[in-house]
Parts: structure tokens; sequence; C-alpha cells
């Protein structure tokens, strides 16, 4: 990510910022609802993928153990689970999702550039449409489960975005003091395993670059967790088509006319 415009950079920098807002707002969708405008700056997966991952691993962790230590400070009421964390139904999740997961991630790396990236804007827009339709993925079938969970698997091991397929699943089988959290530790896990595959295939993980990129995404998160609970009050519909909209745009135009 060298010899860009200072304009660029200044778009990536501010694409960095929602991508903190958005994860910290709504627990998932820092990568889906980032890397479409990402990628219309540069064409590239393989340089933001690194970024967002170490940006993953940072906040999950961070906003996963605040959970924790705020459900400790405020001590165990009635009706209030012991954890902040559904282990049981993470552990049961993973199983499915693990060799999925390997397969994208293999895919990542041998596929071209400009494969994943006609990928990754395909399946930005079939979940922008489910926003602008308000009807988001639900799943009410163990079947569905399965493959959603599979599915979420793949699309998170090629490009990290297979967030909207997992909570569809895990929403319905987590309660919801415990979703935001639960999704953080899946992430910072499935992640990791990211991680490690770019360091055997000698990734550049953009280190230098994180010097400047950490401090816009934790901007974000200080105006996401504002958001998270003001959402919590309130109704989001409107907030979800709109993106759905803009996402929409975005994706039909990275479709037709590919950056590069």
């Amino acid at each position: 990510m060298t010899d860009l415009l200072w304009y660029q950079y200044a778009l990536i920098g501010l694409i960095f910022a929602w991508s903190g807002f958005v994860r910290t707002s709504l627990g998932f969708g820092g990568a889906v609802l980032a890397l479409p405008f990402l990628l219309l700056v540069v064409n590239e997966p393989l340089v933001f993928l690194p970024i967002i991952a170490i940006h993953l691993l940072i906040f999950s962790s961070w906003i996963a153990w605040s959970g924790h230590r705020q459900l400790q400070k405020e001590g165990v009421g009635s009706g209030t689970p012991e954890s902040n964390i559904d282990w049981s139904y993470l552990f049961k999740a993973l199983k499915i999702m693990i060799i999925p997961k390997l397969i994208g991630v293999v895919g990542l790396l041998t596929l071209p550039a400009q494969v994943m990236t006609s990928i990754i804007f395909g399946i930005v827009f079939i979940y922008a449409i489910g926003y602008v339709l308000n009807k988001p993925f639900k799943s009410k079938n163990k079947y569905v489960d399965y493959v959603l969970l599979a599915l979420g698997g793949y699309v998170s091991g090629t490009s990290l975005i297979g967030a909207p397929l997992i909570v569809a699943v895990f929403a319905t089988h987590v309660a919801k003091e415990q979703l935001r959290d639960t999704m953080f530790v899946l992430w910072f896990i499935l992640v990791v395993i990211k991680m490690v595959s770019f360091l055997i295939a000698g990734v550049d993980l953009q280190l230098i670059h994180q010097l400047w990129l950490l401090p816009c995404a934790f901007i974000g998160h200080l105006v996401g967790e504002k958001a998270h609970r003001y959402m919590l009050k309130a109704d989001t519909g409107l907030f979800f088509r709109v993106l759905g909209a803009v996402l929409i745009l975005v994706s039909v135009a990275g479709l037709i006319h590919p950056p590069g």
C-alpha cells in the first residue's frame, strides 16, 4: 500500500474508522461493511485483510474481556447469565465451521485478486438486498443452521465477511445479553486461524500501516460504543435499509467497473 495519493490514504483512514464503528456498534460487520469500499480504493484484498484481521484480534478480545469484567462488577443477578459468553454453543458451532474455514483460507491464498474481488462484491450485494428489504438472514431449522455455519466458515476463510450468515444462526441459539461477546470470541478464534495462514504463506501484514490505521479504527470504536447503547433501545430498521442501498450501489459499481 505504497505510492498512493493523499486522498486515497484519507479515504482508507475514514473507511477503517467506519469499520471500527460498525464492528463495535453491531458486534459484527467490520469487514463486510468496509471491505467493498476499500477495494474501490485499492483492488487488493490481501492488502487489507491482514489489517482487518489484526483489528479484529485487538478489539474482539478487548470488548469480550470488558464484558466479562462488567458482569463481575455488577454481580450475577436474577436471570443474568453467569458468563457473558455462551461457550457451549460456541464450541458446537466451531465443530461445523472449522473444515469449511480452512478450505476458504486455501481459496483466498490461491485465487487471483480479481476473482476474489468479484466474489466479495457478489456476497455483499446479496447481504445488502436483505438489509434493504429488512429481511436479514434467519435460521429456524437445524439443517439450515449447519448449511449457514458451513457457508459462513468458508466465506470467513476467503474474505472475513461471513458474519451475517453466522450471526443468523447464533442469534437464534444464544441469549441476547451473551450474543455480542460470544460473537467476538468466535471472531477471535477464526481470525487466529487466518493469521497463521498469512504467516505461513508469507503475506505482508502491513504492520507499518497499523501505526496510523489502528487509531482510526479506535475512533470508530469509541463512537460505536455509544451507538451500541443507543441501538439497544432504538429501531435500527431505517439505518440498515439506507446502508443496504449504499452497499448495493458500491457492489454494482465494483462488479461492472472493477477497481484497479
